[in-house]
């Protein structure tokens, strides 16, 4: 009986710390990549000079950026991280710079830019040009953010925002575009059932790191937190370590 009651003890102390120690890997969402110039939202630019600290960061901290390429590198590299970048601006080159700048023998950064399809070759965003020299670096994955930016939970065109998008980026690339991020983050029932016609994945803006769950739509409910202007360093630590972090 007293070994009965011990086991009963031992598995009601254990059984927390099982469930909880299921990874989580944070996903960071950035916009603009250069020096705040007075036009549009401030919070949505980080200069070259925070995003290099921050990186330099995950560095020296012994984080493994992952593209969803190799999403199943989530469980075998060592705290595992994932960087994406929406809307295509031409400052996401700067990510390209310093992901060159910092790399190391041990540290290949990557990131994942979401582009609007029908807004490549505008002023102030990238080219084809630049997408095909970013897809072929091996550093940067090109994948879609819908061909206009509209909200999915408002259209019926999922075609054009979603199909076409997904194979006008691929033309430009050569490489396959495995996951959307929504624009504004919103989603409903209908948006994750045309997503998963074309994608593997799709983004939202739920902040929070990701949690394996099992549930069939997960990876259609993919959770990013936003790096923005007013993020200090203490504050990205505390984004990318969690609560109790990867130690």
């Amino acid at each position: 009986m007293k070994r009965h009651l011990f086991l009963l003890c031992l598995f009601t102390f254990l059984f927390p710390v099982m469930v909880s120690a299921e990874k989580s890997i944070p996903m960071l969402i950035y916009h603009s990549i250069d020096q705040y110039s007075g036009h549009g939202m401030k919070e949505l630019y980080v200069s070259p000079e925070q995003f290099e600290t921050q990186m330099l960061y995950l560095r020296e901290h012994g984080f493994t950026p992952l593209t969803f390429e190799n999403w199943e590198q989530q469980y075998t590299v060592n705290k595992p991280i994932f960087l994406t970048f929406d809307d295509g601006y031409k400052n996401n080159l700067n990510v390209y710079t310093i992901f060159k700048k910092i790399q190391t023998n041990k540290f290949k950064p990557s990131g994942t830019f979401f582009v609007i399809s029908d807004f490549i070759d505008r002023p102030n965003r990238l080219s084809k040009a630049d997408l095909k020299k970013l897809a072929d670096s091996g550093m940067i994955s090109i994948q879609s953010h819908t061909a206009t930016h509209p909200d999915l939970t408002k259209i019926t065109d999922f075609i054009h925002e979603l199909k076409d998008s997904k194979g006008n980026i691929e033309k430009i690339t050569g490489k396959p575009v495995i996951a959307v991020s929504y624009p504004y983050g919103n989603f409903n029932d209908r948006t994750i059932k045309e997503t998963k016609k074309y994608y593997l994945f799709g983004m939202t803006t739920t902040p929070g790191p990701y949690v394996k769950s099992g549930s069939s739509e997960e990876h259609y409910l993919l959770p990013r937190t936003y790096i923005k202007n007013s993020t200090r360093l203490e504050d990205f630590i505390k984004i990318v370590e969690g609560p109790n972090g990867y130690h």
